[in-house]
Order: structure tokens, then C-alpha cells, then sequence
């Protein structure tokens, strides 16, 4: 099982643009404004504004997604990179799903719920108990 990692972003919410961004930097690695700019607009029925892909990347680096670098021998040019990797943010994100989910819901809704799903999301959801009782038995051994 892989545990959610230890950082998370302070704003896990995002926009579709600033989801676009972040998988191209997650394709790419460290990334300038020019280098994710060029790649959305290999598609030739887009259109953004360079300043556009600036504003998401500023507003993703002060989400805490992103961390800014000014690059050593480009002068006044600046990289990002992404603080947590794909996978870790599907992790964060569907841990913030399933909270949101079960804040709402009482037992009964919980139970209703899962009353409607199909069979194969039914098995998986008992491998899920089955994997979550192993972990907390193992977790009352090591105490």
C-alpha cells in the first residue's frame, strides 16, 4: 500500500488550465513559461497568452503544487517544478474525496450508497476492509 506522502498542497482545489499545466510538467520535469506555452499550443486550435501560462503557474506554485527556481545562467528566467508527483496527488486527492464523502454522509447514507454500487466496486471494497484490517492488526503488533 502506498502511504499518502508527508507533504501535501495547501489548496488542493484546481481549474482545468492549471490541471493541463500540471501534467505537462509532470510529462516534462522542470518546465519555463516558454516550454509549457509551446507545448499546449502544438495544438493548433488553441489559443492562450504567454502571460496566461505565467498567471497558472504563479497561482500553482502559491497553491503549493509547484516550486519556483530562477534558472543560474539564463538571467531572468524561471523553473518549476511539480512538489508532488502524479501519483501522489491522485492519492491526496481521492483521500480528500473519500473525507469530504463520508463527513456528509451518516452510516445509513454510507450503506445506501454502497447498496447501489456493482458487483466488481463491491469486491473492491472488500479487499479494501480486508487490506485495512491486516494494516491496523500489524499496527497493534508494533504497539
Amino acid at each position: 500500500m502506498t502511504p499518502l506522502p508527508n507533504y501535501r498542497p495547501h489548496k488542493m482545489s484546481l481549474g482545468n488550465l492549471e490541471k493541463e499545466i500540471l501534467a505537462i510538467i509532470w510529462q516534462l520535469g522542470k518546465v519555463t513559461v516558454k516550454d509549457v506555452h509551446d507545448r499546449i499550443l502544438t495544438d493548433p486550435n488553441r489559443e492562450l497568452a504567454y502571460t496566461s501560462v505565467t498567471t497558472v503557474l504563479r497561482r500553482l506554485t502559491e497553491k503549493g503544487w509547484l516550486v519556483c527556481q530562477k534558472q543560474e545562467k539564463k538571467g531572468r528566467a524561471f523553473q518549476w517544478e511539480a512538489k508532488v508527483s502524479r501519483h501522489q496527488a491522485q492519492s491526496l486527492q481521492a483521500y480528500d474525496h473519500l473525507n469530504k464523502f463520508l463527513a456528509v454522509g451518516n452510516a445509513e447514507m454510507v450503506a445506501a450508497f454502497a447498496d447501489q454500487l456493482d458487483n466488481a466496486s463491491l469486491e473492491q471494497i472488500e479487499k479494501i476492509a480486508a487490506k485495512l484490517k491486516v494494516i491496523r492488526q500489524q499496527r497493534e503488533e508494533q504497539h
